[in-house]
């Protein structure tokens, strides 16, 4: 008993100085219209009447109207999206310097490779327009995104000759080299596919490796016609959506029969045992090791200058949007400080009136 009346003695104690009996001094801000206080409801008001003791009123201010931190909360929501933008920016142009660095190892090799198919070009021709039954082709894509439109220019060329070479009597089968390209003809071709192959740019490849790809894509498939679309490398910024066709041994000899473009093969002669069929599907499987090498070069090479190209415009764009912020908080900030000078100097006139 003795401890409560000594807890209550110390609350009285220290709590006396803060509660007072003395009338509230009524005043008017300059933040506050005139109003008419007799002939208007205390509901209507922009403020609450508080009556005192003696009568007096004293005005506050009803806060619910003004958020609170507005000001702050808005300079520091810009502030926050500018660093962010800084980030990116930093990540774009970080990955724009990595595909310059690869693009100058690539764009050797894919010049060099120019040269191994055009010897079979220059003997057996390029016939795109050749009417087979079997048709299989050979979309090379890449494996990761940020690179502009190479993937999705493939994969519609893809689907356009896969429209022209369909029939009642035609076969058309998809083998799809790349993430992304599968991605995007699983939608609507997934029974059309036979062959998936991912990740081929993890390591840089040679001859050897894709000569061995070529090998398993002729063991697994019956095609009369291979038609490889690829991206060839024009420049950093320009690209050409590409389809080689490769003809199988039965078609180069129908149609140098037939007397086509192929008729010039019998003008050559044939040394040692081997057979004219089998010299043409030796050099159908060459042929097709040497185009499909040249295709992955030609498009990683393109892959690389689309992502340069792409994470060069990013980057400008993320500069463009960089000064855009850096003036919008400057103007929230600049009109931050107005308006709090100006309470500053409204509630000092105040006072001395």
């Amino acid at each position: 008993m003795a401890m409560a009346a000594a807890l209550r003695r110390e609350g009285r104690r220290f709590a006396s100085p803060l509660i007072s009996h003395q009338p509230i001094t009524p005043f008017r801000s300059a933040l506050i219209p005139d109003y008419p206080i007799s002939n208007v409801a205390e509901n209507s008001l922009p403020f609450q009447l508080r009556n005192c003791p003696d009568e007096s009123i004293s005005v506050i201010p009803k806060m619910e109207h003004v958020p609170l931190g507005v000001r702050s909360i808005s300079t520091q929501v810009v502030r926050n999206r500018m660093k962010s933008v800084k980030n990116i920016q930093k990540i774009t142009k970080a990955m724009k310097m990595v595909a310059a660095s690869k693009l100058r190892l690539i764009q050797t090799r894919a010049e060099n490779s120019r040269g191994l198919w055009q010897p079979f070009t220059a003997l057996l021709g390029d016939t795109p327009s050749v009417d087979v039954k079997k048709n299989v082709i050979v979309t090379v894509s890449s494996d990761k995104g940020l690179c502009g439109g190479i993937n999705s220019t493939a994969v519609k060329v893809s689907r356009a000759i896969n429209r022209l070479t369909s029939g009642p009597d035609k076969e058309t089968k998809f083998v799809i080299l790349g993430e992304k390209a599968k991605v995007q003809l699983i939608r609507d071709s997934k029974k059309s596919i036979t062959i998936c192959m991912t990740e081929l740019q993890k390591n840089p490849l040679n001859y050897t490796q894709v000569s061995v790809l070529a090998d398993d894509i002729l063991k697994n498939v019956e095609y009369d016609a291979l038609r490889i679309v690829y991206n060839k490398f024009q420049s950093v910024v320009a690209f050409l959506p590409t389809m080689a066709t490769v003809l199988s041994p039965e078609v180069v000899e129908r149609e140098a029969e037939s007397g086509g473009k192929l008729g010039d093969l019998d003008s050559y002669e044939i040394e040692g045992g081997e057979t004219k069929g089998e010299i043409l599907q030796n050099l159908a499987e060459f042929q097709f090791s040497c185009v499909l090498f040249n295709a992955v070069m030609e498009n990683a090479c393109s892959e690389q200058g689309a992502r340069m190209s792409a994470m060069d415009s990013s980057s400008r764009n993320a500069g463009d949007m960089l000064d855009r912020l850096t003036l919008t908080y400057n103007r929230t900030r600049q009109a931050s400080i107005t308006t709090e000078l100006t309470e500053i100097i409204s509630g000092a006139a105040a006072l001395e009136g």
